[in-house]
């Protein structure tokens, strides 16, 4: 079994409560326990979700000295050239969903994908890092509920945006991603005999 006292100092820093609420759900069902370490990081400028994401975590590592997570993503959409990718909460934050939708008016392809990025970092392993791509489309009409982008986003096979697919998680890149982090940290925690 693997041990609790460890896997408690697990931290996932955040300002997004969205981002820890939703991850926490995820890890707990994976037998992972988080804590969130709410702050803000710096986030340099970068067209790579990879350098941004390992900036962060060695960040937080730096503020938090103990084992912690962070989680990075875009919304990468084909017609405008991968944008606003990287620079998706940016975007969000200025001219919303709405603005998104304005851009794509005229766009008959409407391709896109999310990507998350789960950034690991610790003293033993520096930084370790996950990542998930989720194909889908962009809606034509914004859904209620949801936050930032779930509302326009349709993952390829179905009809609802993330905002309203009946299993956000079964679909979801942040999903995905901490899956792939959950394998990774469990083996290691058992090879530390933990």
């Amino acid at each position: 079994m693997v041990g609790t006292q460890q896997l408690s100092e697990l931290f996932f820093a955040s300002s997004n409560e969205h981002k820890f609420q939703e991850s926490e759900r995820i890890l707990s069902k994976l037998g992972i326990q988080i804590n969130l370490f709410k702050t803000t990081l710096e986030e340099i400028q970068s067209n790579n979700l990879n350098d941004i994401a390992e900036k962060k975590a060695i960040n937080a590592h730096d503020l938090i000295q103990k084992p912690v997570i962070i989680e990075d993503d875009g919304l990468f959409i084909d017609s405008l050239n991968g944008f606003p990718g990287p620079y998706s909460s940016y975007v969000y934050d200025t001219i919303g969903n709405k603005g998104i939708m304005n851009l794509l008016e005229n766009s008959q392809i409407r391709d896109a994908k999310f990507v998350a990025i789960i950034a690991y970092c610790d003293d033993d392993y520096g930084v370790k890092l996950f990542e998930s791509s989720i194909p889908g489309k962009i809606s034509s009409i914004i859904e209620k509920g949801g936050w930032g982008h779930d509302p326009i986003f349709i993952p390829d096979g179905e009809s609802k945006t993330y905002a309203n697919v009946s299993d956000k998680d079964k679909f979801s890149h942040r999903a995905a991603s901490l899956t792939k982090f959950s394998s990774w940290f469990l083996d290691m925690q058992k090879d530390n005999g933990q």
